[in-house]
């Protein structure tokens, strides 16, 4: 059961707890030693045992889902809505100031178009803690990067860092969930089953969130901008995402190696592996994997992640952590299932 009460833990909020990462946040925080969830709201749920809806949930925890804004109990506030919905948020609703947010849709990611996205008259930190960690540590509004643009970015820097990217062309595959709860005609499992397509080709919206990040952390001395060719792919499988990023390069692999593990030094959740990546290691955790491959001058970067862990939920739990001037892995130390 979760631990309403207990002092000196941080009291969380939650909009939009029905969908699927919003079901991951409160599986991570329920079990989490410095949280207690306060409210848990949804507009069409409003009423049930959250355990009705998130099934595996039954017997470890009597929350309800509720169509109240609770604001005075809480710490900070988790905004798991559909995108344009965080926005339309902070219109309808006075927030109180000393509340700390984490977006998870992507109403306020920094982009070239929108670099400082606002509210309330406070900026959002973009919160991918491999790029951000010491503005996130003082943050008090968050946006919570997006899947693909976590696994892109968590393959790239360290490239980025020291100006080996100019044109990068990227396929990613993405698992089910990927796609939210709500059914469409391509979440059926009718039609995901053994199947594959790519859609949004060179046109996916986290694009714009990765160039920026990416053109932000180079060095003074590398600022040409950074081309990113991007086709996703739906996969038949339910989560996950696995990335390829081909780029052309005149490091040796040894050099590169020894690049990526200084840059990730500090970092717990992302680790560069010597053998070959494969999804399962990564899925149900807040890991990020990645593998270099090198044949003649064509470097291919691999990244894997739980689109819902470290894409979504487990992120934005690290991002607390941080914000809270806490360890960044408290209540993320998650296993993979390989079977």
């Amino acid at each position: 059961m979760s631990n309403m009460n207990s002092k000196n833990q941080i009291r969380v909020g939650i909009i939009g707890g029905a969908g699927y990462t919003g079901g991951e946040l409160i599986r991570l925080l329920i079990d989490h030693p410095n949280a207690a969830i306060q409210f848990v709201h949804s507009h069409s749920q409003a009423g049930k045992f959250i355990s009705s809806i998130h099934a595996d949930l039954a017997g470890e925890t009597e929350l309800q889902f509720t169509n109240e804004l609770s604001f005075n109990t809480i710490d900070v506030l988790f905004l798991c809505v559909a995108h344009g919905d965080a926005k339309k948020l902070f219109a309808q609703h006075e927030i109180p100031s000393n509340i700390k947010i984490i977006d998870l849709s992507n109403d306020h990611r920094a982009t070239e178009a929108n670099p400082y996205p606002s509210n309330n008259g406070t900026t959002f930190i973009y919160g991918l803690p491999e790029a951000n960690k010491e503005a996130i540590l003082s943050a008090k509004y968050v946006a919570n990067p997006g899947c693909f643009a976590t696994a892109i970015q968590l393959g790239l820097l360290p490239l980025a860092k020291v100006g080996l990217l100019r044109d990068i062309y990227t396929t990613g595959i993405t698992g089910s969930t990927g796609a939210g709860v709500g059914m469409s005609e391509t979440s059926h499992f009718s039609w995901r089953a053994n199947n594959i397509q790519a859609y949004k080709t060179l046109t996916h919206q986290h694009v714009a969130e990765v160039c920026f990040t990416l053109n932000r952390i180079k060095s003074t001395e590398n600022k040409s901008d950074t081309n990113l060719n991007f086709i996703p792919w739906r996969g038949d499988f339910t989560r996950g995402i696995f990335v390829s990023s081909q780029l052309n390069c005149d490091w040796s692999l040894t050099e590169l190696e020894n690049m990526y593990e200084s840059f990730y030094e500090n970092h717990p959740f992302t680790t560069l592996i010597n053998g070959s990546l494969f999804l399962k290691q990564v899925v149900n955790t807040n890991k990020c994997m990645i593998q270099l491959e090198k044949v003649g001058q064509q470097l291919v970067v691999h990244s894997a992640i739980d689109n819902l862990l470290k894409g979504a939920s487990g992120q934005a739990v690290q991002n607390m952590n941080l914000m809270f001037g806490i360890d960044e892995t408290t209540g993320l130390q998650l296993k993979a299932n390989y079977f």
